[in-house]
């Protein structure tokens, strides 16, 4: 079979990527994010001493001449929507920020899919995989916060092994749930086992890729001469003057589903994964942590073969490109020795296979870096045009001999007559992981015959006033593009593809120009006048029975739900902590002791300060296993055996304060306390 039947050939073993979503440096999503790759947006970030300083840096380091002030930053990694993933306050500081931002990533995935993320499909898996963190590292090492929430909790929120369950978890997804961990090639391998499992049957749709929160605070490095970070802040994948890679965050999620599948659910496909391999390099390489040419090409090969094609048909590759001299001169010849039968007459933007690299925007996101890859592929399929490899002006001599072109400026990607537009994603792990995914476009998607225009009610709802207005005013936006999908389309999305939350309203609209009008009016403050029974009923938290839309209705992506979480910090190994602002301090305790058993209520319950004292223990967040570990500590710390009843009385955390103080002056004791807390610790 030739290159050109296989590509039209049956796509039943293809995977399709039906839903999307991510956030990296200068991008808080996939909007922003293609903006940034199309214009040639360098994201990286180049600090102050102040900014540095103000997180912690040691000035010393900062006063070593080979200090680089820069990193791939991702803003706002400290924020967290916790109430509605079930998390109180005190877990919610203790759960890892990569934690956070994967699990609100995961829910935004789901809803690019069309899937409301408390009721996607039944077998959904979960394939991820994250960074090392100084949160981590922080937590694991704090003997007060093991006293505090007990040493097994610390690690179930803070270890990455626990990555992939929290989805399944607080998502409700019961298919496979695996965390996977192969250094920087974590994400795209994850990629590759959610498509072997989907193929196998071992889940109908899963959700894969992966995220890099090394720390939330802004922070340099410092360079050494051979090492792998750039002396300058910036990453020059397959440049003359490429010196070493830059240090960065991110979080990716793509939603997959088998093609035939989402075909025939209507899901909104955005690419298609036709193959997929994974190699390692074994000893075949000068050390542990160099790639080798062997088994890279192997990867190449093996995916295309899976995808039924010949490498030759790739028009564009993906590469791991860390702006490394080793590292990129040994992917040239692995990539060149794979894609050697290439057409290097073709016309498409000055001949060749064009080659690229994210890295050059963002940085190294280590486990994400496969997952922005290959959202980054996924981007220029559905907008036709090939993003440009930043701050590059002498591409590497070596590619005068390859059959790969670097692509340093914006471009349009055209269509062969043949074959559709296909690419190639490479990411390479240290320890010898090669991924290679071969990704084609998505089947035409024919305009949906518009309906005769009816009113059709449009539900929204959001856990505030304010977060439901930017709800509104992003849909708005949407309808009022050129390719805004049907109406009623997007009322079926909303209708099955959201979480009902409490704070509620909806527009009747008969077209997508009026429901934009009426949208951006609600998100004003001037609710549509036009009432509608089953959107009366949706107003009070009913379960409706929406009137029937068209019969042909499919999922659409639409704008995802706008997080508003506030900041829960991060804990460090060194300088000011990354915590939320503290509150206006309450009046000082009246003794010494009273100021002990405050310090331990306020950091056992993560208090904004003092001030958090006028709270019930109810109110501040505390529950039974906090409860048993705080009573522990004032029993260890300060000789206080506090009855756990004390606890559970409608009392401020002030008055319980004074009450603890009277029960260690007036030498009372709860002869239960140290049973309770032998069964608690048998139990963990």
């Amino acid at each position: 079979m030739t290159t050109e039947e296989a590509a039209q050939h049956d796509l039943e073993p293809a995977v399709a990527v039906v839903g999307m979503s991510g956030r990296f440096p200068g991008a808080p999503d996939l909007d922003v994010y293609w903006a940034n790759l199309r214009d040639g947006v360098c994201s990286l970030s180049a600090f102050t001493q102040k900014e540095l300083l103000a997180d912690g840096a040691d000035p010393a380091e900062l006063r070593n001449p080979a200090h680089v002030p820069a990193q791939g930053h991702l803003a706002d990694a400290d924020r967290f929507e916790a109430d509605l993933f079930g998390f109180n306050r005190t877990e919610a500081a203790a759960l890892d920020p990569q934690h956070r931002v994967l699990l609100e990533t995961a829910w935004s995935a789901l809803e690019d899919a069309g899937y409301a993320p408390l009721n996607a499909p039944s077998r959904t898996g979960v394939y991820v995989g994250g960074s090392p963190t100084e949160h981590a590292l922080a937590a694991g090492t704090d003997p007060a916060l093991a006293a505090s929430i007990g040493a097994l909790q610390v690690r179930i929120l803070t270890d990455r092994e626990f990555l992939a369950p929290w989805i399944s978890y607080r998502l409700g997804l019961d298919g496979p749930s695996m965390t996977v961990q192969t250094a920087c090639s974590t994400s795209l391998t994850a990629v590759h086992l959610a498509v072997q499992a989907l193929l196998l049957g071992e889940c109908d749709t899963a959700l894969a890729g992966g995220v890099a929160i090394g720390t939330v605070r802004r922070q340099g490095y410092v360079h050494y001469q051979g090492g792998i970070f750039s002396p300058d802040g910036r990453c020059r994948p397959f440049d003359e003057k490429a010196a070493g890679t830059v240090p960065g965050s991110g979080v990716g999620v793509l939603v997959l589903r088998r093609l035939e599948d989402a075909l025939a659910d209507g899901d909104p496909v955005r690419a298609v994964i036709r193959g997929t391999a994974v190699t390692n390099d074994g000893a075949g390489k000068v050390g542990f942590t160099a790639p080798g040419v062997d088994q890279q090409t192997a990867a190449i090969t093996e995916a295309w073969a899976a995808a039924g094609l010949e490498p030759s048909a790739a028009q564009y590759v993906e590469a791991h490109g860390t702006g490394t001299e080793l590292g990129d001169r040994i992917e040239l010849e692995a990539a060149g020795a794979a894609f050697a039968a290439g057409d290097r007459s073709a016309p498409e933007g000055g001949g060749g296979i064009g080659l690229g690299s994210v890295k050059s925007n963002i940085g190294h996101a280590d486990a994400a870096a496969g997952a922005a890859a290959l959202i980054k592929t996924v981007l220029m399929l559905e907008h036709a045009t090939l993003a440009p490899t930043v701050d590059v002006t002498s591409p590497v001599a070596a590619l005068a001999d390859s059959p790969l072109r670097l692509v340093t400026e914006t471009r349009q990607w055209p269509r062969r007559p043949d074959l559709p537009r296909l690419a190639g994603v490479t990411s390479v792990g240290i320890g010898g992981t090669n991924v290679h995914v071969v990704v084609q476009e998505a089947p035409s998607r024919g305009p949906r015959a518009e309906a005769g225009a009816r009113p059709t009610v449009l539900p929204l709802s959001a856990r505030t006033e304010h977060q439901l207005a930017l709800a509104a005013s992003r849909l708005a936006a949407r309808l009022r593009e050129a390719d805004a999908p049907a109406l009623a389309d997007v009322a079926h999305t909303l209708r099955t593809g959201r979480v009902g939350m409490p704070v509620r309203a909806y527009v009747v609209a008969a077209g997508a120009r009026e429901a934009s009008d009426k949208l951006m009016a609600l998100a004003e403050g001037r609710p549509d006048p036009v009432r509608d029974p089953a959107g009366e009923a949706w107003l009070r938290g009913e379960e409706v029975t929406w009137p029937a839309l068209d019969d042909e209705v499919r999922r659409v992506r639409l704008p995802s739900y706008p997080f508003a979480g506030e900041s829960h910090g991060a804990l460090t190994l060194r300088g000011p902590a990354a915590h939320p602002p503290a509150e206006a301090a309450a009046p000082a305790p009246e003794s010494e002791l009273e100021a002990q058993v405050a310090a331990l209520v306020v950091e056992a319950l993560d208090l904004d300060g003092p001030a958090g004292l006028e709270k019930t223990y109810f109110e501040a967040g505390g529950d039974s296993l906090t409860a048993v570990h705080l009573a522990g500590r004032l029993r260890d710390e300060l000789d206080i055996d506090v009855p756990i009843q004390l606890f559970l009385e409608p009392i401020t955390l002030k008055e319980m304060t004074i009450r603890i103080v009277e029960i260690k002056e007036g030498g009372g004791t709860d002869g239960a306390l140290d049973a309770l807390l032998a069964e608690f610790e048998a139990e963990s």
